[in-house]
């Protein structure tokens, strides 16, 4: 156990000061909309980048995974939930591995 708190520490202190460095440099309000627009697309960004690769590593196969992304873009291109879209995104995968 005593080896990973160097590990934690470590994480402890990037995540405060990810927040906190911000907070410190811009304390007036962002009054560009090019900046702001950014900001906001920003989270979205970050999350696609994190969870595509994640989607074709995670089936047994590329196949299933390939499947589940059609339905699952299919699904949010007709705005369904964001549940509805992963439920049914992870019932094609399971029912194309078993098929396969």
């Amino acid at each position: 156990m005593n080896k990973y708190i160097p590990y934690i520490i470590t994480m402890a202190v990037v995540t405060y000061l990810i927040r906190m460095i911000p907070l410190t440099f811009f304390q007036k309000e962002i009054k560009s909309p090019f900046i702001k627009s950014f900001l906001f697309y920003v989270p979205y960004a970050v999350l696609g980048a994190m969870t595509f690769p994640a989607i074709f590593t995670s089936a047994q196969s590329l196949i299933p995974s390939i499947i589940g992304t059609v339905f699952a873009l299919f699904l949010a291109y007709k705005e369904k939930s964001l549940l509805t879209v992963a439920i049914i995104a992870c019932i094609a995968v399971y029912v194309t591995e078993i098929l396969l």
